[in-house]
């Protein structure tokens, strides 16, 4: 009798850009969410003329779905750190799924990560740490030094972005809500 291999059911879809409506598997980790489509959707329609030829970081990259959406969308690097094993195997996957080039994970936490990355400078970072981790004022004060000046920071909460202790110099743009998330973008002003 043949046994069958369980499917994984968790996908997410990338909204826009090259592959848009293409899915992407990622593992079934407690506290792993991406992004909702939503709140996605809106980000990037925030950066459609700012996305195109970018360097990004992706801090806490969970399934991935900010760094795919970005290169999607014209992004010409993506760093993703993640730590969990499991999860940085999904993400290489869909990496050569989607036959990418320009992007490298880093299995590890961001903390540990950015001192391993001396030299390297982005345009974007995306701030989306674990909400019970409580990583924003740390990662914030740790990435700053990695910003390219006028440097766009997205970030995501689950609490009122005015509580989170940005760097001074990062000027919120934008900001939107959904349920319990609560997003905005930033740009470091020198």
């Amino acid at each position: 009798m043949r046994q069958s291999v369980s499917k994984n059911t968790n996908q997410l879809r990338i909204i826009g850009g090259e592959w848009k409506r293409r899915l992407l598997p990622f593992a079934s980790i407690d506290g792993l969410r991406p992004t909702p489509d939503r709140v996605r959707e809106t980000l990037f329609n925030w950066l459609m003329w700012d996305i195109q030829q970018t360097t990004v970081l992706d801090l806490c990259a969970g399934s991935g779905a900010l760094g795919f959406e970005a290169l999607s969308r014209g992004a010409t690097h993506v760093t993703m750190i993640e730590p969990h094993h499991e999860q940085c195997n999904f993400l290489r996957q869909n990496i050569k799924l989607l036959n990418i080039e320009h992007c490298k994970v880093l299995q590890s936490t961001a903390e540990q990560a950015l001192p391993k990355l001396p030299n390297e400078q982005f345009d974007l970072v995306f701030l989306d740490p674990p909400y019970s981790l409580d990583l924003w004022q740390t990662l914030a004060a740790a990435v700053d030094a990695k910003l390219k000046q006028q440097a766009l920071i997205y970030v995501e909460a689950d609490r009122d972005l005015s509580l989170l202790q940005l760097p001074a110099q990062w000027n919120l743009l934008k900001q939107t809500k959904a349920g319990v998330v609560r997003a905005g973008l930033y740009q470091k002003i020198v």
